[in-house]
């Protein structure tokens, strides 16, 4: 375990100082290089072979810095050897190093240039230091074999190259799909939020309605009528815990299931408990003709919770705008393909820019709730004053399945 750990700390001293690493390597091929000169180069050529061998030693120790300055010092000592006759020494392991550095990390123009080098250095040292047996043919083996190491490190360095550019858009594609996934939550997050806001108004704005036009009979004829003002009283109480029932049903939906609330939750509202709507609303003094006109057929869930709502608020816009004496009509009508709602009422209504700049209550919950709802089943609305005064709400809800 301390021999696995030691390597790995060596191994993250060399990713994080690989200058470091290179200038030890550097330092070898120095040393090993004026070896090769005491030996074998002519005391004559020491002037210039002495700042080759350094120039070697710096691309090597400054490859990674930087690349293409090294590359271009690379062919400036190559030229040098050729001119005054430094022949070859170990300091030319150099030019394969750099060559596959700058493939691996250098610019584009600095890899092709090195390629170019690394297909004609072999060839011109095999033509200035030919040998003296074999012949030409021999010169010729002497030089391929030397380019096959040149090029295979440009080879290896493009790959190189490749292989992190491939990571590397594999990281971006990973990155922005996770930005995506959190875009798409914080999206579903704010649906979610309209939604239950909008069921939430729905709920309260209607029931409370009920609830303060009742209380407020009740107070008015509690001398006079006591059994009158029982009778309202007795309205209010099931209409709250009609309200909180409803309630109960969407905080449920922001629990999380390891931690339910004790009790059943009721079921969402839809077609069927638009007669105890229509009733609940003529409790409370306002006339409503209710009339279910073709062959009733299954709904899709959604539709009818739409249908539900989309009544339930223009009977409470009723109540709050049409003022005294108004009158509601109700039209649900069952379509092959579509169910159509229709809510009028003679009253004098709202300003329709009332509804239009934030709903009737301002905070954006009327018919602007009304319209989304509508928009998710892939319904049309249309809402305004009528021709003849009052309020005119009417919708088509397709009945081909849910959005």
């Amino acid at each position: 375990m301390h021999t696995l750990g030691g390597v790995q700390r060596l191994y993250a001293f060399i990713r994080r100082h690989p200058t470091w690493v290179d200038t030890f390597w550097a330092v070898c091929l120095f040393g090993l290089s004026l070896l090769g000169l005491v030996s074998g180069a002519h005391p004559a050529r020491y002037w210039a072979a002495v700042p080759v061998v350094v120039a070697q030693a710096v691309t090597v120790a400054l490859r990674r810095r930087a690349p293409e300055r090294m590359l271009l010092l690379t062919f400036g000592y190559g030229i040098a050897q050729l001119a005054f006759d430094v022949s070859s020494n170990p300091g030319d392991i150099a030019m394969p190093v750099v060559v596959y550095t700058v493939a691996s990390c250098g610019a584009a123009w600095a890899s092709r240039l090195a390629l170019l080098g690394a297909l004609t250095a072999p060839a011109l040292s095999v033509l200035r230091w030919p040998s003296d047996y074999g012949g030409a043919w021999n010169n010729l083996l002497g030089a391929f074999f030397l380019t096959v190491p040149f090029v295979l490190a440009w080879v290896l360095g493009d790959s190189v190259r490749t292989r992190r550019a491939y990571y590397a858009q594999l990281e971006e594609r990973a990155a922005r799909l996770e930005r995506e996934r959190e875009a798409q939550s914080k999206v579903a997050v704010a649906a979610e939020r309209a939604r239950i806001a909008r069921e939430l108004h729905d709920v309260v704005a209607h029931n409370v309605s009920v609830m303060v036009v009742q209380a407020d009979g009740a107070a008015y004829v509690l001398d006079s009528s006591p059994e009158q003002a029982r009778e309202a009283l007795g309205t209010i109480s099931s209409t709250g815990r009609q309200a909180l029932a409803e309630m109960r049903r969407l905080l449920g939906v922001l629990r999380s299931p390891e931690q339910p609330e004790g009790g059943e939750y009721v079921p969402q509202p839809g077609v069927d408990q638009l007669d105890d709507l229509v009733e609940q609303v003529r409790g409370t003094g306002l006339p409503v003709d209710f009339r279910v006109q073709g062959t009733p057929v299954p709904l899709p869930r959604a539709v009818e919770l739409t249908a539900y709502r989309i009544v339930q608020e223009a009977l409470t816009n009723v109540r709050k705008h049409g003022g005294a004496g108004a009158e509601a009509v109700v039209r649900i009508a069952h379509g092959e393909d579509e169910l159509d709602v229709l809510v009028e009422d003679d009253g004098h209504g709202a300003d329709r820019g009332m509804y239009l700049e934030g709903g009737a209550d301002g905070l954006g919950h009327g018919l602007i709730g009304m319209r989304e709802r509508v928009r998710l089943v892939g319904g049309t609305l249309e809402a305004g004053p009528a021709a003849g005064g009052g309020f005119r709400v009417s919708a088509r809800l397709p009945l081909g399945g849910e959005r």
